[in-house]
């Protein structure tokens, strides 16, 4: 056996002792930091963290999550708590379900991992409305995130809560719990100047508060640059490696690296290769970083109306490295567990050593550690986003790809470069099964008449803001009208339409014209407001207008980002003899809401007082339509997404559980500039639009339907259809994922 042959041994034995150590029992252990790391137990540590956030994903899936990455290199889970989840009104909390964080966090303790708790509240995080419960918006006097006593009260409120509950269970790391670190606030640095001094005094006061709390772990605040001497400093971005906290005693933490990007309905499909991650992670880490998070390491479903924005998809895959259906994402999970094993070895080194940096060359530079021993690591970077170049380090060569590091854990021998992936790949295939029938083929069908039904909600000469008057209980909300129309109009005689032309501050919008479907307008993830303008055949005599406005995820970030409204704000036909009809001030009847979510036709069994048609060919293109059938699991174990292709725009239930919002609305470019991508150059920075794919393919075709909701057999599957689309070509798909 030669020298480098040895040494390559011996480091494989130390990579299996530094991860036998890193799995140990958590005890009971203090939590303090200095510069350079934060110390558990009087040990100090470097942490890799996955971000998994329990909502976006089910109990029955959490075990295996939290195996997933720890066995993949990461020592802690980080998640948000959601605080319009667990407080849906004043005073009433909920911790059931997806929203049992007591049992998430002890699944994360009993993997032997440690656990981020971002409490926030606000947590931004592409979900509905930022995670602050819509409610507290019309609580008298409340601007979010201000010093407005308000906003403070219920903010406090909440987090108090929290910290009591998973003190109550001894969650934090001084009571023998898995939690080491904690977050208030969220991003507030983006936005603090917007708000004046009283943005400052804001932030001041939600880290004197937090600190209050005496969790026993330290606090931290992301995007903070003015952070108190009392909290930490983070950094959150594609790269982070040139961030320094706010002040000298404080460690080096990135509470957000993202691995891939979100995803809008009509928007393209964005990708992050595995080795510009990989690259971000080793620079992060070779400049003196100790805290590092995946944000996302599984990045789940927005199941229901859970999802932001708006536009966000009901899919919050992100790209991540264990999939959506919680599938590891090859190579990406497979190339960051070979770094994280790299990076481990040098664990003490990098968090304990002299740090020294040094310049190979023109883009070349080595971040080299050593201890009084004469132990040394390096991490050699070549910063060039387009060249391969050799480099001489201590007396011997390497070859560093373009845009890479190599990571060599004794300055001798790299056992890791950021752009040479030899870990395997996968082909993913969703594989379909048409659906298969409890009791025979039999479909039940009920269709809701556009417009008024019942009663109107309110009655009113203007037209209404769509969330201040749903209040997000719902995504609908109908604005119907009527217009007589005279005899004597020149375009009943020459067959020349008149037009309709509709404003809207967002998001989306049906047009029923006499009870029949004209249309639909959309704005998008990047442009939220939109215009209608439609030619309509109107009758002589009465006419009645049916728009049913909907909201697809509220805002979820930005300065008074909770004043942003929806809905209409113009409606006018023009082609009169008289010219312009301007209905904006005209008499409007609003009702919120669809009937079948008020007759609650999702819940199983409930026939809801209507009356059901039984077929066994449920019509198409037949908008306002509620379909129930009842189906058995797919067969094998596989995971499950429901193939909604063929459908229109809608919401769907299992067994009355929320799938979510389906909407397999084609991905377009937003310029002729635009471009998508057979294949990424992972050299280079990273941004959302520097590597996409999917131009015109559905946004998103396939909903993730967890296993754990199937029962055996009989389960009842509800389609909520607003425009139109085919019943019968909806498939329950089994993922199936190869290695290559």
């Amino acid at each position: 056996m030669n020298r480098v042959t040895e040494s390559i041994a011996s480091t494989a034995i130390l990579v299996a002792m530094v991860f036998l150590l890193s799995w140990r029992s958590i005890d009971a252990a203090n939590v303090s930091y200095d510069h350079r790391s934060l110390s558990i137990g009087n040990r100090r540590q470097l942490i890799i963290s996955a971000a998994i956030h329990y909502p976006r994903s089910v109990p029955a899936m959490w075990p295996s999550l939290v195996q997933t990455a720890k066995e993949g290199g990461c020592n802690a889970i980080e998640s948000y708590v959601f605080w319009n989840g667990h407080e849906p009104s004043p005073g009433k909390y909920y911790f059931g379900g997806r929203y049992n964080i007591v049992k998430f966090i002890k699944i994360v303790q009993q993997a032997g991992m440690h656990m981020i708790l971002r409490i926030g509240p606000f947590v931004a995080a592409e979900w509905n409305y930022g995670g602050v419960p819509v409610w507290l918006h019309y609580v008298p006097g409340t601007v979010f995130r201000a010093d407005n006593e308000p906003w403070k009260h219920y903010m406090e409120s909440f987090t108090t809560y929290i910290v009591n509950l998973l003190k109550k269970e001894k969650l934090f790391a001084p009571q023998g719990g898995p939690i080491i670190l904690s977050q208030v606030e969220n991003e507030y640095g983006y936005y603090e100047k917007d708000y004046g001094e009283g943005g400052k005094r804001y932030a001041q006061w939600s880290a004197s508060m937090a600190v209050s709390q005496n969790i026993g772990v330290p606090w931290m605040m992301c995007q903070q640059w003015d952070a108190p001497p009392t909290v930490i400093s983070t950094c959150n971005g594609f790269y982070c490696d040139q961030f320094t906290p706010n002040t000298l005693d404080k460690p080096k933490i990135w509470t957000e690296n993202w691995p891939g990007w979100f995803k809008t309905f009509g928007g393209r499909d964005p990708h992050r290769p595995a080795e510009d991650v990989a690259y971000s992670v080793a620079r992060f880490f070779g400049k003196g970083g100790s805290v590092h998070n995946y944000y996302m390491y599984h990045g789940g479903t927005n199941f229901g109306r859970t999802s932001g924005g708006p536009f966000i998809t009901t899919s919050y895959d992100y790209e991540a490295p264990i999939d959506e259906y919680g599938l590891p994402r090859l190579p990406k999970w497979g190339h960051l567990k070979d770094l994280h094993k790299a990076i481990m070895l040098s664990e003490n080194l990098l968090i304990n050593g002299e740090h020294q940096n040094f310049t190979l060359g023109h883009s070349l530079e080595a971040d080299v550690y050593t201890d009084s021993s004469g132990t040394c690591a390096a991490f050699l970077s070549n910063l060039d986003d387009k060249n391969d170049k050799t480099v001489m380090f201590r007396n011997t060569s390497y070859h560093l790809p373009a845009w890479s590091v190599s990571i060599l854990p004794d300055c001798k021998n790299e056992v890791f470069n950021t752009a040479k992936v030899t870990s395997k790949s996968s082909k993913v295939e969703m594989l379909p099964e048409d659906l298969r029938f409890s009791s025979g083929l039999k479909w039940e069908v009920f269709s809701e008449k556009p417009g008024i039904w019942g009663e109107a909600d309110i009655v009113k000469n203007e037209l209404v803001d769509h969330i201040n008057t749903t209040k997000d209980t719902t995504d609908y909300l109908w604005y119907t009208t009527s217009i007589t129309v005279s005899d004597n109009e020149e375009f009943l005689k020459k067959r020349s339409p008149p037009v309709l032309f509709i404003e809207s501050k967002g998001h989306t919008l049906h047009v029923f014209i006499n009870k029949e479907y004209l249309g639909t307008a959309t704005g998008n993830g990047t442009h939220v407001p939109f215009k209608l303008k439609k030619s309509v055949a109107l009758k002589a005599g009465e006419n009645n207008i049916d728009l049913l406005s909907m909201t697809v995820g509220l805002s979820n970030a930005g300065s008074f980002y909770e004043w942003v409204g929806a809905g209409l704000t113009s409606v006018s036909f023009k082609g009169f003899n008289k010219g312009t009809l301007n209905l904006t001030n005209s008499k409007w009847s609003y009702k919120l809401g669809v009937q079948g979510e008020h007759l609650e036709l999702f819940k199983p069994g409930n026939s809801g007082a209507v009356k059901w048609t039984v077929t066994t060919k449920p019509p198409k293109k037949q908008p306002l339509t509620w379909y129930k059938v009842v189906v058995d699991p797919p067969s094998g174990s596989e995971p499950v997404g429901l193939d909604m292709v063929s459908m229109g725009k809608g919401m769907a239930w299992l067994n009355g559980e929320e799938i979510g919002r389906y909407w397999p609305r084609i991905a377009r470019k937003n310029s002729p500039n635009d471009e998508c991508v057979k294949e990424c150059d992972y050299r280079g920075k990273f941004m959302p639009d520097k590597c996409l794919t999917g131009c015109g393919e559905p946004s998103q075709r396939w909903y993730h339907v967890p296993r754990s909701w199937f029962k055996s057999s009989g389960n009842e599957l509800v389609i909520f259809e607003e425009k139109g689309g085919d019943p019968m070509k909806i498939k329950l798909s089994k993922r199936k994922v190869s290695v290559v």
